[in-house]
């Protein structure tokens, strides 16, 4: 909570308990939640709390880069609480989505900067394949 604060004074945004509690619900899961799915999930404790309060506290948590907006190609976006480069990898079957951690980021940036005349500011990577659950089901 100190670091949320310190976080939101030093970028002169107002730390409201809706996006506390967006923020909150993002750092307790490793599950890539849309909108609308900590929309549900929260309004149990914020009966009052809209879907666009929801969208507003994403965006604010976004752009002061606390929490990764995700964009599989499914129409709408996922959130992640964990912001430093990771690649992610969504299950075809179920659209589950996971961290991969432990790939180098670094180097993937390297070599593409070989093979481009870019300087490589940031990156997202995604990758899709059927995960070890879907695979059980299909055999």
């Amino acid at each position: 909570m100190y670091r949320l604060s310190k976080i939101f004074k030093e970028k002169g945004l107002k730390l409201t308990p809706q996006r506390i509690a967006v923020y909150d619900y993002l750092m307790s899961t490793k599950e890539h939640p849309s909108a609308e799915i900590i929309y549900h999930d929260l309004i149990k404790e914020f009966p009052s709390m809209s879907l666009a309060t929801v969208y507003k506290s994403l965006k604010v948590l976004c752009d002061a880069h606390l929490v990764q907006e995700l964009n599989l190609g499914e129409g709408n976006f996922r959130y992640d609480a964990l912001v430093e480069e990771h690649p992610h990898i969504q299950c075809t079957i179920c659209s589950r989505v996971e961290d991969i951690l432990g790939v180098p980021m670094t180097l993937i940036n390297q070599e593409i900067d070989k093979h481009t005349d870019y300087t490589i500011q940031r990156n997202k990577l995604y990758f899709y394949g059927v995960c070890r659950s879907c695979q059980a089901k299909e055999a």
